[in-house]
């Protein structure tokens, strides 16, 4: 009976969607810093698409949509940075996403301002988000790094934690919107294909 109700019904939100991450710390305090670019490119594909973050759960704000041709919950966590697995262990559950269907935009200070890589698994690299999640669930998702360049002095996290300076503003902004394409090539073609293409 149960099967007929889903076949007629479908199967609602809470099965079978690809998690797509955005990783940062949240409060007005650390809004457009360089460790929260994973936000920015979250909120740009959410507006391309016309998926509307503001629903609440899993320790962060999320909301669901399709991608293309593929349904799809966005997630912001809400625990701030090194507690990120928190939040997207719950998420992923929930909406049945299997580890190796999960993609995460995150910063990476290893990759020059503007610079984009697409990984699959691996280490964290020195990454506190990435590193809880490792720990909570394994490392085979898929990774879109997004460059902030690395100090060539001082603190790495002051770096992390302060702002792009103006002259950092038009790369950025083309770095998230390539972001956002990169998720779109790895949903309707695979990450090798994203790879080829990004990776020029």
């Amino acid at each position: 009976m149960w099967q007929r109700v889903l076949e007629i019904f479908g199967k609602g939100d809470d099965v079978s969607r690809r998690l797509i991450v955005g990783l940062g710390n949240p409060g007005k305090k650390y809004e457009k810093t360089r460790h929260n670019i994973g936000f920015e490119a979250l909120r740009c594909l959410a507006d391309r698409w016309g998926v509307d973050l503001s629903r609440t759960k899993f320790r962060g704000v999320y909301g669901t949509g399709r991608i293309g041709q593929t349904d799809a919950a966005l997630l912001e966590p809400q625990t701030f940075m090194n507690r990120s697995g928190q939040s997207v262990q719950p998420a992923a559950s929930f909406f049945d996403t299997p580890l190796e269907e999960i993609i995460v935009f995150h910063d990476d200070i290893d990759l020059e301002v503007g610079q984009l890589k697409i990984k699959e698994g691996g280490g964290h690299g020195g990454h506190n988000g990435l590193r809880d999640i490792t720990a909570r669930m394994g490392k085979d998702f898929v990774r879109i790094r997004l460059g902030v360049g690395r100090p060539e002095h001082g603190d790495v996290t002051s770096h992390v934690l302060g702002r792009f300076a103006a002259h950092e503003y038009d790369a950025i902004d083309d770095l998230v919107h390539r972001g956002c394409d990169a998720v779109e090539v790895i949903l309707d073609e695979g990450v090798t294909a994203a790879q080829n293409r990004f990776h020029r």
